[in-house]
């Protein structure tokens, strides 16, 4: 799974307004300028950012944009959704209003996704990542990665004689 310039380019925004927490606010130009960033495309993101609560801006000479909470409080889950929306790794998956996964391909019990449960985990996973990372953890010097993943061991492959 990948996603897209709109949450990697807005997590080095929110990054950047961390970093310089507690200064005047930044204008958006000069964080395009230091990162390398296309403004227009900045100021796309930034919107969706202001409309999710996560940053806020002041008008004027002096203006910019600044955290909306401290850098703690804001987790990577909420920048990413804010951004791409609901966090899926294939099309067909997505968060119900009651918090249920669904499968757009499953029209009733009778007609089960059968990588449904696949998906669901490979989504939990992800979201879960994302929610336990704040944008403090990545201001952090080194971030635990947590717990070394297992070996997957797949058995070979058999036909029946």
């Amino acid at each position: 799974m990948m996603f897209s310039t709109k949450a990697e380019y807005g997590v080095r925004v929110m990054v950047e307004l961390a970093r310089r927490a507690g200064e005047e606010p930044i204008p958006l130009a000069e964080i395009a300028s230091h990162d390398g960033l296309p403004l227009a495309y900045l100021e796309h993101l930034v919107a969706r950012l202001r409309k999710a609560n996560l940053v806020t801006s002041r008008r004027g000479s002096r203006g910019g944009y600044m955290l909306a909470r401290p850098a703690a409080e804001i987790t990577m889950a909420e920048v990413v959704e804010a951004l791409e929306g609901s966090i899926a790794p294939i099309e067909c998956i997505s968060e119900a209003a009651d918090g249920s996964i669904v499968c757009s391909r499953e029209s009733d019990a009778s007609h089960a996704c059968p990588t449904k449960l696949l998906w669901t985990r490979v989504r939990f996973s992800i979201v879960t990542t994302l929610r336990e990372t704040s944008l403090a953890d990545l201001l952090a010097p080194t971030m635990p990665v947590g717990p070394e993943l297992p070996t997957l061991q797949i058995a070979p492959l058999t036909t029946g004689a």
